[in-house]
């Protein structure tokens, strides 16, 4: 018995001195481990390195769609352009034909109807021309006639517009043709007749010595068209100084060569205006100025209407006023009497 109770107490014992060693040395808990810093910085570099190119690649491929794009609509306008040009040519060509097939009409016409003319049925213009049928529109030559003392004259004629026999007197739609001319230059006419050109006072006069009608045609830059039309329309001889008179209006341009009529006809070296000022030399063409003017159909041809320093442009004021040019402008004359 007294044996056990010693093993009993040399236990006790023993595990009182662990006890008290434990609790002088105490274990120590286990830390987790420590992150690298090196290696997590690389991995962050690695990773930035890896947008950067990505951001940069981004780039180049947005700046090749932009070269690409630009390139597309480089040859898109190209196309275009040359299109646009291919239609000219074919307009051109078009345009060509038709003016040299009706010229071939025209001098078939004149050819079959060649024979001696007398005094009764002398062709005096495009009116004249229209009645022995004469139908297409361009450039006709009107035949001297020594009975009236007429000479030879190329003219062109409107065999259209509003049942046609329409004798041009003048035509602006280039803008090549300076129409700030002489006395001399207006009476015997000057330009292209298939261009811009004035026929000339003298063959105005001869024209409209029996009653005649004016129909004047208009077009701005905006592609719009009036026109005025005066039932009655006369000129005077030169020692009238071609002398206007015209009356009966009707049209959608206004009724600007009113302010004109009953006035002579003026030019940079003969001033026969009603006015102090000189108007043939501020307006810069030949016309019946008054003083000066509500309509200048012979003025400077300005592009684009654009002439707001002074009044000297293709001007007709019951349509666009004093400041505006305008882009073409026809005078035509016809019997008044004409029927189609």
């Amino acid at each position: 018995m007294v044996k056990v109770n010693l093993s009993v107490l040399a236990l006790g014992v023993t595990l009182l001195l662990l006890a008290e060693t434990w609790a002088q040395n105490p274990r120590k808990r286990l830390a987790p481990p420590k992150p690298n810093k090196a290696q997590c910085c690389d991995e962050v570099r690695s990773l930035k390195v890896q947008v950067a190119n990505l951001t940069s690649l981004l780039e180049e491929l947005s700046r090749k769609q932009d070269t690409e794009l630009m390139n597309v609509l480089r040859q898109l306008m190209e196309l275009d352009k040359q299109n646009r040009q291919q239609e000219a040519r074919v307009t051109e060509a078009e345009s060509k034909y038709s003016e040299i097939n009706n010229r071939v009409e025209i001098m078939q016409l004149q050819t079959l109807q060649s024979a001696t003319q007398t005094s009764s049925d002398a062709i005096y213009d495009c009116a004249s021309l229209y009645s022995k049928n004469y139908r297409i529109s361009g450039e006709y030559k009107l035949p001297k006639d020594d009975f009236l003392g007429t000479p030879e004259l190329n003219v062109f004629c409107d065999m259209e517009t509003n049942g046609g026999g329409w004798t041009l007197i003048q035509r602006r739609k280039i803008g090549l043709t300076s129409f700030n001319r002489d006395w001399k230059q207006y009476k015997s006419g000057f330009g292209s007749i298939r261009g811009d050109f004035w026929l000339g006072n003298d063959h105005i006069f001869r024209i409209t010595r029996q009653p005649s009608m004016l129909r004047i045609e208009m077009e701005d830059w905006e592609g719009q068209t009036r026109y005025a039309e005066y039932g009655f329309f006369t000129v005077g001889n030169e020692l009238n100084s071609y002398k206007l008179f015209l009356a009966n209006y009707s049209g959608n341009a206004g009724d600007s060569l009113r302010y004109h009529n009953n006035t002579n006809f003026s030019t940079i070296d003969k001033d026969n205006d009603k006015c102090v000022d000189d108007c043939a030399s501020r307006r810069k063409g030949g016309y019946w100025y008054n003083c000066c003017t509500d309509s200048n159909l012979n003025g400077v041809f300005y592009r684009y209407g654009e002439h707001t320093k002074s009044s000297d442009g293709i001007t007709w004021y019951g349509w666009h006023g004093s400041n505006y040019s305008l882009k073409k402008v026809e005078m035509k004359v016809r019997p008044a009497g004409f029927q189609p």
